[in-house]
């Protein structure tokens, strides 16, 4: 997704705690003088001691003055590339050693909605779209839950507002700095006009990065595109990569232009996903880079939702290592999003809807006059759940 606004509020990524014990006397102790400086008095004149700076010549005080400059920069220097830090300096393929991976979000079950906040603003990316309010898409029956299902969906009964169609986009309450996220997909929107996406964000948009891992638009016959973006000093070019699906796009750093990207096969979203039932998708972002699979339902590895490794899963479709890319500071504080726009830039882009999927008409009146035809474009998920290692 592209150009949004966003309105999360987030929690710093550290805080430093520091524990006072109770049972210190909470008195201070007492003041000591510092002993004065003496001189030693020969003659008519005084002569400083050495750790007395009058006694020194101008020469010398401006030597230790550069001296303490010199020190202080290079300790200065040794702090701030500790913080800035993970990058892969050598430029070797990054080590993905397996973590031990612990469940610490399990989103599914009765209160799936409660675990997120309904984004009911104006489209950031000027779609033919009504995003509504929790209240709203509950009267509406635009977002449900069954036994083992959660559902998001758009109108298909009542007539457009001014805004648009109404659709739901909502963000969850948590935020993750790494982890590996376990998306079962049952059923993924589908319909001209629309721009349906899973995806992580950070707060003031790119500083804290997006993560697009499911992502198409209209009749998505081509599969999905797993797109980063970001800041500068995040790119993919001329590094190895071991994935299997095709690359494109390097400049993860581009701002909220087109980031770096990577297109999937027909069968990793769509109707022909739909088709085969779902499957799964899994993000992997930690130090060593991000990585995302996709299994269809048939080759979905049995560790994937109890006790995940994904260091035995084969190559991912996706990878994006750290070799030019500091991947923690590029990718923080981030929220789970899941929406479905309407046109948009990308769902109304005429190269798109016109020319390649070929749909009928202006894709904001086709929007907005006929609700009937989306009966298809709604999300369904069979599990979701965030792993994050020991």
């Amino acid at each position: 997704m592209q150009n949004k606004h966003y309105f999360v509020s987030i929690e710093g990524l550290h805080r430093i705690q520091t524990e006072y014990p109770t049972d210190a006397d909470p008195s201070p102790p007492p003041l000591r003088r510092a002993p004065p400086i003496t001189t030693t008095i020969t003659g008519t004149a005084k002569v400083s001691p050495w750790y007395n700076p009058c006694g020194l010549s101008r020469k010398t005080k401006w030597m230790i003055i550069m001296t303490g400059l010199l020190v202080a920069g290079v300790i200065l220097g040794t702090v701030v590339g500790g913080v800035v830090g993970s990058r892969n300096t050598s430029d070797q393929y990054p080590d993905y050693s397996p973590l031990q991976y612990r469940l610490t979000n399990d989103y599914m079950g009765p209160n799936f909605f409660g675990h997120f906040y309904y984004f009911s603003e104006d489209d950031p990316t000027r779609g033919t779209v009504d995003y509504v309010d929790r209240a709203t898409a509950q009267d509406l029956n635009l977002t449900y839950t069954t036994d083992n299902s959660a559902v998001l969906k758009v109108d298909t009964v009542n007539p457009a507002t001014e805004r648009g169609r109404r659709s739901v986009r909502i963000e969850s309450k948590a935020q993750y700095d790494h982890g590996l996220f376990i998306i079962d997909i049952t059923h993924t929107p589908v319909g001209c006009g629309t721009w349906p996406a899973v995806w992580l964000l950070g707060p003031d948009h790119p500083w804290h990065g997006e993560i697009d891992i499911v992502e198409t638009d209209n009749l998505a016959l081509d599969g999905n595109i797993v797109t980063l973006h970001t800041w500068e000093g995040c790119r993919v070019e001329d590094v190895e990569r071991k994935q299997t699906g095709k690359k494109g796009k390097w400049n993860c750093g581009d701002g909220d232009r087109d980031g770096c990207d990577v297109q999937g096969y027909p069968e990793s979203d769509g109707e022909r996903m739909n088709h085969m039932g779902g499957g799964v998708y899994a993000l992997e972002l930690r130090e060593a880079g991000i990585r995302i699979w996709f299994f269809r339902r048939s080759q979905i590895p049995p560790d994937i939702s109890t006790n995940p490794d994904p260091s035995t899963w084969g190559l991912p479709l996706a990878d994006f290592p750290n070799t030019k890319c500091d991947i923690l500071s590029h990718f923080n504080n981030m929220s789970i999003v899941i929406n479905i726009a309407l046109c948009g830039q990308q769902g109304a882009d005429p190269k798109l809807y016109t020319d390649q999927y070929q749909c009928p008409g202006n894709c904001s009146d086709f929007v907005r006059n006929n609700p009937e035809y989306f009966i298809d474009a709604y999300w369904e998920f069979k599990g979701f759940k965030v792993f994050q290692a020991w």
